[in-house]
């Protein structure tokens, strides 16, 4: 924490430059906490920038665009590098660094530690999600609030599977929540949400979203019809309703990141100088 007591928050960037609505809502959740908190963004796809360590106390990483196991060898390398440099930190001193890794990230994230494979989908996932809470998911404060099953907003090409649980048990790490089960087709069900270290957390999916940003994206007639190509009109207007359901997706946004940084606070405050 730095020298005034204000708590310092960065926003890695990894839309690669495109865009995105789920910045904004990053931004909503974090002025939450305005009269402890400032923050900053980097851009480290576009511009390969990262914060310093020592100026910054909770980080969180952003969904993006893409193949999670590819970069250009330049920014995806010193994104890696300052992931270990974060878990160093962590090592070494009592003031702790809180990580929150979304989606893309998420990905990048399993990869580098290796809990995990990451492998292309079948198909697109793409709107609400019901998602399942695990044993060590229930009792994890990341959820604390929520349901179980939760709804949450998906998108992705990509997913993590096949957890290596030997390596889950050297980082401490757990399986906060998975996939919803899929009766008619056999594929092994992703995995949502985990907790890799005390400090660190991730989610496959989009926590940030809430329902005027989604709302926004279908105005798009292109990406509104894709979309209801790709589900069926029954599944479509369904999608609709989950979305206005003050249960489901606002229940999602209003709670998990509030949760992640509620806890960051926290504990920066009982730790700091």
């Amino acid at each position: 924490m730095n020298k005034n007591n204000t708590i310092r928050l960065a926003i890695l960037d990894m839309y690669d430059g495109h865009p995105n609505q789920g910045m904004r809502c990053i931004i909503d959740s974090i002025m939450q906490f305005s009269n402890v908190m400032k923050f900053e963004i980097f851009d480290v796809r576009s511009k390969c920038e990262l914060p310093e360590i020592e100026k910054y106390d909770i980080y969180i990483s952003t969904g993006g665009p893409g193949n999670p196991l590819e970069g250009d060898g330049i920014w995806d390398t010193k994104y890696y590098q300052f992931i270990d440099s974060l878990m160093a930190w962590n090592k070494e001193n009592e003031e702790k660094k809180h990580v929150l890794f979304i989606c893309h990230s998420f990905q990048m994230a399993c990869k580098h530690f290796g809990l995990a494979e990451i492998t292309k989908r079948k198909g697109t996932s793409f709107g609400v999600m019901k998602i399942k809470k695990t044993v060590d998911g229930q009792d994890d404060p990341l959820y604390e609030g929520l349901n179980n099953p939760f709804y949450t907003i998906d998108s992705r090409d990509y997913q993590v599977v096949q957890p290596k649980l030997n390596v889950f048990k050297k980082y401490g790490a757990k399986i906060l929540s998975l996939e919803k089960m899929r009766d008619k087709v056999q594929y092994e069900r992703a995995i949502m949400a985990v907790r890799f270290t005390d400090h660190f957390v991730g989610t496959q999916f989009h926590p940030e979203a809430d329902p005027i940003s989604f709302i926004s994206h279908l105005r798009n007639k292109e990406a509104k019809d894709k979309i209801r190509k790709m589900k069926g009109k029954r599944k479509f207007r369904n999608m609709l309703e989950d979305l206005l359901d003050d249960d489901k997706i606002y229940m999602t946004n209003e709670t998990i990141i509030p949760n992640f940084l509620k806890v960051a606070v926290n504990d920066l405050l009982k730790t700091k100088k």
